[in-house]
């Protein structure tokens, strides 16, 4: 049949050619020939139009290019005129210039100055100090352009170049010409001025532009050059080109549309659609009578072929009963009589022609469905009118069979009722669904096991396993206002808590244990677990329910909470404190360790600000160092005092390191005298600080800062490095200066690395002391310290007590070290003209040292009556105001050679302290 079916319509579509196909045929070849034609000379327009808006595109961006370019250099011109003008321009100067150009609005990196083309001068200076002392005139890979620069006299601009500090940048070289009055101008130098490629191009609208461009011509060489920037494929592809005019030079910049010369198609389809619609109405009529006549004739055929498609159609509803096991049946609903089909035997195991009324189905279902189905049959013939159900039956083999039905109530001519309907075998589908339904119920439980071992990662992730106290992950969420629902919970989700109204107040409190690692070093890690899981304790015990407490760190931990006043927060913090001061006993032991707490407190709002709760930890963090640096075992609030403290430290900070690295640091000389004969004995290497903006400074201003960032050693160094420059300068310019004494910090002192230090410097014997404060050489149990100070006495160094008898140096701690020199420190020296105790007690100082074999050196001689008291007394050598103050080496060497500190004045009784000083100062030239 389906071969039949095939021919036939073979036959319709293979008849000869209808007389309305022509006619058909002739319009459309002439619509589509108009078509072609009229869609040519439209993409030819636009063609036309796109090219002319890129020519419009790019000739902005080339105007932004010529005048970035131009206003960068007129800049660095208006910087040439005035070094023309003031060619004599030292370093501040000319950062100041500099400066003001390179903050503005501009494209401008570094500028460099190269007098007689040597770069002395270059701002900025950070990342660019390598440039110093270029020479131009030698050989180089700079060296044509600037020759070329100084022999032309006009601007050469170079580039894009790869920039060693990072990027790529236009280098332009403006030589600079002095005019004097009766002489033609002679050439100074070269400024050279680096314009950022990258911001050029972006403020020019390259980067960000819609178009597809390419730049030509480096070092303004025009379309001669090669691609610098962009693709170099737009110049296969028939660009627009414009030429960006250089003070140098040319560019060439190519333009395509993004993708090339594609054309905009909404007017072609628009002009397309119109002629399908002018083709339709010409040919729709011409096609629909010829299809009228197809219909009729296709109308015929399938008339004379219905019957024979009917019983195909038969035959396949019976093919595909027969192959998918569906058995049909039909009952009577009068009557009660049953008929089923040869599969309905099959599938109910019953033989043929024994099924003739509904009880042989009711005596093959399975005793648990029997009820069911029986209602549903009920329901379905007293009031849906529909059967649709799954039911188990039991075959005379004792075989379960799962049976699906569906069954509609029809009525025939006589009005009689009849239930018919289809069974087939759903056993399979059954088993599967089973075996589906277990899997699904493994998956499950699976998935529960999972989420249990997720929350248990999740808690582990976000609690101290020693001390099971929320981490510093978990206090993050809280101050963030991410934490999820619980008991301890302060925000969740960024709001404020019910009842506490349009804004909370939040505060945190950074408790660190003290002396914490020395319970730790001496009894082990155990003890230190054991203090910590004691202090999590006492922290629980003494915060309520609504706050949170968390390990954040080692011994560190910290409360959160909300709404207390300054007054709450400080009783909670003396609970702590007291509570943590309690001794605990581990393994015998008695520890004892405290704690520092700092405190801070804000306000967050019910929007939220996430940035609230890092504040409050920094700012506690701030409160803490404040408690531990004035004794520890307490607590303090942070403050703005506080805070601006902090931030002035911090600034001063940055200073120093900023300062060591411009080389602000120096030595100054203080002369120390011989007490009888008045000659320079030696000098007391001070330092001090150049500090751009606040002056001179002493060591009293910066030296504790200093310390925090450990420094102090390099500082030290740095002193005695120049110390023994200058002594070598002044011996080779005949100044004999038999001593140099220089200050050495207790860190320099235990640094392992000082004696091979020592050892690498050129340092003769005798000549160098190391002053040491008084408290350093008291701690007998310090071993690296007593081998470097015996280590530098072999490197033949003298080792000199400063500031004698502030600390509690013992005479044992004396004739153990040896010194070479005792410094009575100046609180002594300044009453002794008044108090008869006072000389006393420094001349017992002298004494001793005089029976142990060292020299004493008396600091802060103010005035010659306090001079020749000090000599009369014994001491060995002086120092102080009263001869000179602590001055430069150059200055040093002028003084030593002028001696006017032997005619300096004695002190009279009408002049005070301050007036004998300024009158030596005057006599000495100081």
């Amino acid at each position: 049949m389906a071969r039949i079916r095939t021919d036939k319509r073979m036959t319709w579509r293979s008849r000869p050619l209808q007389p309305t196909t022509l006619p058909v045929i002739v319009a459309l070849v002439v619509i589509v020939a108009a078509w072609i034609f009229a869609e040519h000379q439209a993409r030819t327009l636009a063609q036309q139009s796109m090219r002319a808006q890129v020519l419009d595109k790019v000739s902005v961006i080339r105007a932004k290019l010529e005048g970035g370019i131009n206003a960068n250099v007129q800049l660095v011109r208006g910087l040439v005129t005035v070094i023309e003008s003031e060619p004599d321009l030292d370093q501040a100067r000319f950062d100041s210039l500099a400066s003001s150009l390179i903050r503005g609005d501009n494209e401008l990196r570094n500028i460099a100055l190269a007098p007689d083309l040597v770069v002395n001068m270059v701002y900025p200076l950070v990342g660019n100090r390598a440039a110093l002392g270029l020479d131009y005139s030698k050989p180089g890979p700079q060296r044509e352009a600037a020759l070329r620069a100084r022999d032309t006299g006009r601007l050469i601009l170079a580039g894009p170049v790869d920039l060693v500090q990072g990027g790529r940048g236009f280098i332009g070289r403006f030589p600079i010409f002095i005019s004097d009055e009766d002489a033609d101008p002679r050439f100074w130098g070269i400024a050279a001025a680096v314009i950022d490629a990258d911001k050029l191009y972006w403020q020019s609208g390259l980067w960000n532009s819609d178009l597809d461009i390419a730049l030509m011509g480096r070092d303004g060489s025009g379309a001669r050059g090669d691609v610098f920037f962009g693709d170099a494929d737009v110049i296969e592809q028939d660009p627009v080109y414009v030429d960006v005019i250089l003070p140098t030079g040319t560019w060439r910049l190519a333009a395509t549309p993004p993708g090339g010369w594609r054309h905009d198609m909404a007017h072609i389809w628009a002009l397309r659609l119109l002629i399908v619609i002018a083709g339709a109405i010409i040919i729709l009529p011409i096609w629909f009578a010829g299809r009228l006549m197809g219909e009729r004739q296709a109308h015929m055929q399938t008339l004379a072929h219905r019957e024979e498609e009917m019983r195909l159609l038969s035959q396949r509803l019976e093919l595909a009963l027969t192959t998918s096991e569906i058995g049909i049946w039909e009952l009577d609903l009068h009557t009660g009589e049953l008929i089923w089909d040869q599969r309905m035997h099959e599938l109910y195991d019953v033989a043929p022609g024994a099924a003739r009324h509904v009880d042989i189905w009711r005596e093959r279902l399975h005793p648990d469905d029997l009820a069911r189905a029986e209602e549903e049959l009920r329901e379905c013939i007293e009031e849906t009118g529909r059967y649709e159900t799954e039911f188990r039956i039991m075959t005379r083999s004792a075989e379960v069979r799962w049976i699906r039905a569906i069954a509609t109530i029809q009525a025939d001519a006589d009005g009689q009722r009849r239930l018919v309907g289809v069974n087939w075998n759903v056993s399979r589908d059954h088993a599967l669904t089973e075996d589906i339904t277990r899997a699904k119920e493994l998956a499950e439980a699976r998935s529960r096991a999972l989420e249990q071992a997720k929350g248990r990662i999740e808690y582990n992730a976000l609690h101290d396993s020693l001390t099971g106290l929320p981490n510093r992950r978990y206090l993050d969420r809280v101050l963030l206002g991410k934490a999820g629902p619980g008991v301890a919970q302060i925000i969740d989700g960024g709001e404020a808590i019910a009842g506490y109204g349009g804004e909370t107040r939040l505060a945190l409190l950074h408790v660190d244990l003290d002396r914490f690692k020395q319970i730790n070093d001496t009894l082990g890690h155990a003890a230190g677990d054991a203090m910590l899981v004691h202090a999590a304790e006492v922290l629980r015990s003494q915060t309520d329910a609504d706050m949170f407490v968390a390990r954040v760190g080692g011994d560190e931990f910290v409360v959160f909470c909300t709404n207390r006043d300054e007054a709450a927060l400080s009783a909670l913090a003396g609970r702590i404190v007291e509570a943590m001061r309690r001794p605990v006993v581990f393994e015998g032991h008695e520890c004892r360790f405290g704690v520092s707490i700092g405190i801070a407190h804000g306000a967050r709002c019910v929007s939220g600000d996430e940035s609230v709760g890092k504040r409050l930890l920094v700012n506690a963090d701030i409160a803490l160092y404040r408690a531990k640096s004035r004794g520890r075992d307490r607590y303090e609030f942070f403050t703005q005092a506080l805070q601006a403290e902090i931030v002035e430290t911090k600034k001063l900070a940055d200073d120093i390191l900023r300062g060591m690295e411009n080389h602000e640091f120096e030595a100054f000389y203080q002369p120390q005298f011989d007490a009888r004969s008045r000659d320079i004995v030696g000098v007391e290497a001070l330092v001090r600080w150049r500090h751009p903006i606040l002056g001179l400074l002493a060591p009293d201003r910066f030296m504790r800062v200093a310390e925090e960032l450990n420094v102090v050693t390099a500082i030290d160094r740095l002193v005695l490095e120049q110390g023994l420059r200058d002594h070598a300068a002044w011996r080779e310019a005949g100044l004999v200066i038999p001593k140099l004494s220089v200050n050495v910090s207790a860190r320099r002192l235990h640094d392992e690395e000082l004696i091979a230090q020592l050892g690498g410097m050129d340092i003769a014997p005798g000549v160098v002391a190391f002053e040491l404060v008084e408290s350093i050489f008291l701690d007998e149990e310090d071993e690296v310290a007593m081998a470097n100070i015996e280590a530098i006495k072999g490197l033949g160094i003298d080792i000199e007590i400063d500031d004698f008898g502030t600390g509690y140096a013992s005479i044992v701690s004396l004739m153990k070290l040896q010194p070479a020199r005792l410094k009575i420190d100046r609180q002594f020296i300044a009453p002794i003209l008044d108090s008869t105790r006072q000389r006393k007690l420094v001349r017992s100082i002298v004494d001793i040292g005089a029976s142990l074999g060292i020299g004493i050196v008396a600091e802060g001689v103010e005035t010659m009556d306090h001079a020749t008291a000090l000599q009369r007394m014994g001491c060995d050598v002086l120092q102080g105001y009263a001869f000179a103050r602590p001055m430069t080496a150059a200055t040093l060497t002028g003084f030593a050679r002028g001696q006017q500190w032997r005619v300096a004045p004695v002190a009279r009784s009408d002049e005070g302290p301050k007036d004998v000083i300024a009158r030596v100062q005057r006599a000495a030239g100081a």
